[in-house]
């Protein structure tokens, strides 16, 4: 195995692919190969904008002989998929997400990489961000005494009104939930561990919805899922949570995340960036108090740069399969209980993930061979 950059290639180069090819072509640690779609024109667009060499189709990426881990950017119903071609072609995977729309083809990709030896990391990655892992100190280190309930809400009108092609976003494995519910989720488990049953409730206001910009503006399309979740949400060790997640709503709040203590409430960043205020009120106070944050802040990409240099180490990366897994598996079971009206166990577990220090620096050299 080589010791210097390791080498990447995207495949997806719809919106957020500028976002991450803003953040992956400025880590030394990291050498971008190639953009990839099923679409050659974008990805030749995407490539040129970052000065990448290489642009194609999906084999372009696949069949990279400098490809170390794929950069997997494409819709959420083709993540297992372009996931498993990439595992079968020998890469290690990194997925936006969801990971999967369902346990059973996120288990049997898992199982596949696990057989040949493959790492999986999986968007969010932002709870390794200044914000969150300031937070996750507090927390640890007895703040706010013994976490005990959480409660999370994200309240928005719908992303029609400035989303260019919203329609997959109303579609099975999106919606709120879905679309929104992997920041959230994976929040809570870093501080509550493993979730372990939930109950919900749902709704969907309107069967169709207008986009209202870009060049399908005015174009109607059809609404598949619940656009409001109301779901009650219990952990292994017996801590609780309601977290809201709403297209429905013409006042907007979003990032709303408070954990409460036996001796006080923190309120966290948004869990949808990688940074933000930390404010704490405790026992006895009618008024919040801001708290540092200290660590990278650098943007989506940095999963992605945990994975290479724990490959590199040896060592488990953060943003694991597994743990991608348990919050796809919470999800499920969340819109199981919208349609059952009961609780339903959530079986999977996810892995304790290991903080990130304050010091882990991803514009600098760390491997042989790389050059900033």
């Amino acid at each position: 195995m080589s010791r210097g950059p390791v080498g990447v290639a995207v495949i997806g180069a719809g919106v957020i692919s500028a976002h991450y090819l803003d953040h992956l072509t400025s880590f030394p640690d990291l050498k971008v190969h190639a953009v990839a779609d099923i679409r050659p024109e974008a990805a030749r667009a995407r490539a040129e904008q970052f000065g990448i060499a290489e642009h194609g189709t999906p084999e372009v990426a696949l069949r990279h002989p400098d490809v170390e881990i794929v950069v997997n950017l494409t819709v959420p119903a083709a993540h297992v998929e372009v996931a498993t071609a990439a595992v079968r072609a020998g890469k290690h995977v990194w997925s936006e997400k969801p990971f999967a729309l369902d346990r059973e083809s996120g288990l049997g990709l898992l199982k596949e990489a696990n057989d040949a030896g493959l790492r999986l990391g999986c968007a969010p990655d932002t709870f390794l961000g200044a914000g969150l892992q300031s937070a996750r100190r507090v927390i640890e280190r007895g703040d706010i005494g013994v976490p005990l309930t959480a409660q999370t809400v994200f309240q928005t009108p719908g992303p029609e009104s400035w989303h260019p092609n919203p329609a997959f976003l109303y579609q099975y494995g999106a919606g709120p939930l879905f679309d929104q519910g992997p920041y959230y989720f994976t929040t809570l488990i870093q501080t509550f561990g493993s979730v372990r049953r939930v109950a919900a409730v749902g709704s969907k206001a309107q069967a169709t919805r207008v986009i209202g910009s870009g060049p399908k503006a005015g174009e109607t399309f059809e609404v598949e899922v619940p656009t409001h979740v109301s779901a009650l949400i219990q952990f292994e060790g017996g801590a609780s949570a309601h977290s809201l997640f709403s297209f429905e709503s013409p006042h907007e709040r979003q990032g709303f995340v408070e954990i409460t203590g036996t001796e006080a409430t923190l309120r966290l960043p948004d869990p949808n960036y990688f940074d933000g205020e930390l404010r704490i009120c405790r026992t006895g106070e009618k008024e919040w108090t801001p708290l540092p944050t200290a660590g990278p802040a650098n943007g989506r990409g940095m999963g992605v740069l945990d994975m290479a240099r724990s490959i590199r180490a040896d060592e488990p990366h953060r943003a694991t399969g597994e743990l991608a897994h348990h919050v796809v598996d919470t999800m499920v079971s969340i819109a199981e209980a919208i349609e059952t009206g009961a609780f339903v166990d959530v079986t999977s577990s996810a892995p304790a993930s290991a903080p990130l220090g304050e010091d882990w620096a991803p514009t600098e050299v760390t491997f042989e061979g790389a050059s900033a």
